[in-house]
């Protein structure tokens, strides 16, 4: 059920106090309304769906939160195929689909019909579209190869050399700027040629240079400053928004989750006018099954959570699970406590959460017959919980 009341008006004594280790947050009653929306969205010339998306997205995470995966039609626990691992397991598809750019701007991907990168782009193309027809949700991450060689996203794959100034040589008048606007082209012609059967543009979320606080991938905080990764994010929505006429996405911002107060979670922030969604990824947290550690987890998605609230932006946990293979065993009540307990204590309201993708070798989403499937189930069929069979109405207008 899609909750439609919004409050219209307030005062500065209707405000809501939290308190972070930074001191007192404020947090704005609701203010959104249908006809407000775009004022607070990175595009005020988004298409009507994707502006339908965001306001519809907000007044959700109020009371539910849809449930999705990464590549969930094409990722398979055992290679299974079929059906994903989430309606293996429930019946139900997730109602959110997480795709990724990075096979779409390799550069092997030569755009002809034999090239293997090519089928990997149409591939998620269709299956982008099928979500779509479902009426679920897309998001699209991008691991981005380095633009030196081309060839990984880690900095343990890059010479020292490479890691301190990949991030530096994107930026405007760095060596590789034509490089990475070229890449930009190809993300714009995605996102512009993303239709339905009736020629309209399917909406989107995108969550470029994610967990940017850690250090594993070369647009990590140890090899930029706060500054620079700001310049770069904000090229990127300028060059994509107005230089590519790109308006069917939304912007999410997603570090990992080391940040624990607002003040180090904004330290790298863009600004309100380039970002639609506050999100977290956070495995660290829930990886063994720690009380003290879900805690933490809730707390952090609290402080999202009321940062989103304050600035009329979305909150999600864009990225989390725990990965089972054949030498792990699954942590007790992992979704119905853990994860579930992280997402709703003390009145978090999250638009989405998205498990990452199951392969040959192991899940993050048991599919049917696992020991922890009754598990997923129970969470799946939480009061909360939305997955593809029950996702309203979220491309049109209240």
């Amino acid at each position: 059920m899609l909750l439609l009341l919004v409050i219209t008006s307030c005062s500065e004594d209707n405000r809501y106090s939290g308190m972070s280790d930074d001191g007192p947050v404020n947090v704005e009653p609701d203010v959104l309304t249908p006809e407000n929306v775009r004022s607070y969205m990175v595009d005020a010339n988004a298409t009507a769906e994707t502006v339908a998306l965001f306001y519809n997205l907000k007044m959700l995470s109020k009371t539910k939160y849809l449930v999705g995966q990464q590549d969930a039609f094409t990722g398979f626990y055992n290679n299974a195929g079929g059906e994903s691992d989430m309606k293996k397991a429930t019946g139900k598809d997730p109602a959110l689909l997480g795709s990724d750019f990075m096979f779409i701007t390799d550069d092997q991907n030569d755009g002809t019909p034999s090239n293997w990168f090519y089928q990997q782009e149409q591939i998620i193309i269709n299956n982008v579209k099928e979500a779509y027809s479902k009426s679920m949700v897309n998001i699209f991450s991008w691991h981005l190869r380095e633009p030196f060689e081309g060839e990984t996203f880690y900095t343990s794959d890059m010479t020292d050399q490479q890691k301190q100034q990949a991030f530096t040589s994107i930026l405007p008048g760095g060596v590789n700027h034509d490089y990475y606007k070229a890449k930009l082209d190809k993300v714009a012609d995605v996102f512009n040629n993303l239709k339905d059967n009736n020629n309209k543009l399917i909406p989107v979320i995108f969550r470029p240079f994610h967990e940017f606080d850690g250090n594993w991938f070369w647009w990590g905080a140890a090899y930029c400053t706060p500054e620079q990764y700001k310049q770069a994010w904000q090229f990127t929505v300028q060059y994509l928004r107005d230089t590519k006429n790109v308006h069917n996405v939304l912007y999410s911002f997603a570090p990992d989750n080391s940040y624990t107060t607002s003040g180090n979670y904004l330290s790298r922030y863009p600004g309100d006018d380039y970002i639609d969604v506050l999100g977290m990824d956070n495995y660290g947290d829930f990886a063994n099954g720690n009380t003290n550690a879900v805690t933490s987890a809730n707390n952090k998605l609290k402080m999202i959570s009321d940062l989103a609230k304050q600035k009329v932006k979305i909150a999600a946990l864009t990225e989390t699970g725990f990965r089972i293979t054949s030498g792990t065993s699954p942590i007790n009540g992992f979704f119905t406590n853990n994860i579930y307990t992280a997402m709703t204590a003390n009145d978090v309201e999250l638009a989405f959460i998205m498990f990452w993708g199951n392969d040959e070798n192991g899940y993050y989403v048991p599919p049917e017959g696992q020991s922890n499937t009754p598990d997923f189930v129970q969470f799946a069929n939480k009061a909360e919980s939305v997955l593809q069979n029950t996702v309203p109405d979220l491309y049109a207008a209240p």
